[in-house]
């Protein structure tokens, strides 16, 4: 079968892979240049590594453990502790804060030179006739009974590309979006991220004071003002965040260290240190958005994963792990069901619910709130094993494995 991805980030790469794996082929056109390294560090939780296990992708070097996640408030008074290593040890993955440039490059690596091209930005997706037609087999030469294939994608340099399947993994700005559902279906949350990936030398005073940096452990800290996240991402790398309650048509500041110094500098160690040791060239930007998640992801040979099905916040962490798991169950979809259609009515079926479930609690940026009463008197213990409970609601991978309960250490 021929397979058109658009866009090279974690979903699209990891379904290359996959679907090469499977005997497809696969060509990923990417708009940039080069791979897109930028976004600082994501989270792998068990769901997501385990996909990557199964796709035979080596997590060793990507990043550094995380087995503990505390909640203070900004006067340094503890909250909570998440005990998450409850879940790696369940289901027999680990979970790694890591460089998003680091699993980029793993999964780019993992796919034959030539796969990805790119400087071809997607303007337009079409399909003929045949469009619905059905399609058997895995191979090559596993097309249907007619020659032509079922989908065309138009570049804005007026190049053509066509395939009997399209997949859509270009992001929360989505053409091939556009192409399924008509409209943008997004809309802003009120809350935006500033964030970077610093590195600090843990044999330098400031290094010692962030501890955190070399630990196995996550601190979020909540107060009126917003949230700041730290985690250390492996090779002394220390990812930051603040998560502040913004509107998309509020002036940027022109210095936003400066801003963030203002708003968070009181706040109790580490994170006026963290705000005196980072410059300005260390900060991204972006602005929250969600939609709630239709339950029709596909139309004819066309169909989405990753964000372009499911924009949500980055405040539980699953965005790209939920790429990873439309990726995976696609591939298992075309590989276990005949005909286009009704492969992808089974991938949506097995991935619809989860994401909806995921963007709706990562929509309502509930970690971001100030709730301070109820964090104390909610029970560790009970957290912990929710955390365990909720991974496996939200994960197609987790929901079809039998539990691992065997100690995991990265």
């Amino acid at each position: 079968m021929r397979i058109l991805v658009i866009g090279a980030g974690i979903g699209g790469l990891a379904a290359a892979h996959a679907l090469r794996t499977d005997g497809h082929d696969v060509t990923v056109f990417e708009r940039a240049p080069a791979l897109r390294t930028s976004g600082s560090a994501l989270t792998l939780w068990s769901n997501g590594t385990g996909v990557l296990a199964d796709l035979g992708i080596s997590t060793e070097g990507l990043g550094a453990p995380i087995d503990m996640l505390e909640q203070r408030d900004a006067n340094g008074r503890a909250l909570m502790r998440i005990d998450v290593s409850l879940a790696a040890t369940r289901y027999g993955h680990p979970h790694i804060a890591m460089p998003r440039r680091n699993l980029i490059r793993r999964l780019a690596d993992a796919l034959p030179d030539g796969t990805i091209v790119f400087d071809k930005t997607c303007s337009e997706v079409s399909q003929n006739a045949h469009a619905t037609s059905s399609t058997h087999g895995h191979g090559h030469d596993a097309h249907s009974a007619h020659s032509a294939h079922s989908a065309q994608v138009t570049f804005t340099d007026g190049t053509t590309a066509h395939g009997d399947l399209v997949i859509g993994a270009d992001g929360a700005r989505s053409v091939v979006r556009r192409h399924v559902w008509t409209t943008d279906p997004t809309t802003p949350t009120g809350w935006a991220t500033w964030q970077g990936l610093s590195r600090f030398d843990v044999d330098t005073d400031l290094g010692r004071d962030l501890d955190v940096v070399s630990s196995r452990r996550g601190l979020m800290i909540v107060g009126p003002e917003g949230m700041c996240g730290l985690l250390p991402a492996g090779d002394g790398l220390l990812q930051w965040w603040f998560d502040v309650r913004r509107t998309p048509d509020e002036p940027m500041p022109t210095e936003p260290i400066a801003a963030l110094r203002a708003r968070f500098g009181h706040w109790a160690a580490p994170v006026p240190e963290v705000l005196a040791a980072v410059t300005d060239a260390d900060v991204e930007f972006f602005t929250h958005y969600r939609h709630k998640v239709p339950r029709t992801w596909s139309r004819g040979s066309v169909t989405l994963l990753g964000d372009a099905a499911h924009t949500m916040p980055p405040t539980v962490a699953q965005g790209g792990n939920q790429a990873l798991e439309d990726a995976w169950t696609l591939a298992r979809a075309l590989r276990r069901t005949p005909g286009i259609p009704e492969a992808l009515t089974d991938y949506e079926s097995s991935r619809t619910q989860r994401a909806s479930l995921t963007a709706r609690r990562a929509g309502s940026e509930t970690t971001n709130k100030y709730l301070p009463t109820l964090s104390r008197l909610t029970p560790d213990a009970l957290v912990s094993r929710y955390h365990t409970r909720w991974l496996r609601l939200i994960s197609t991978y987790l929901s079809d494995r039998p539990a691992h309960r065997a100690p995991v250490r990265a």
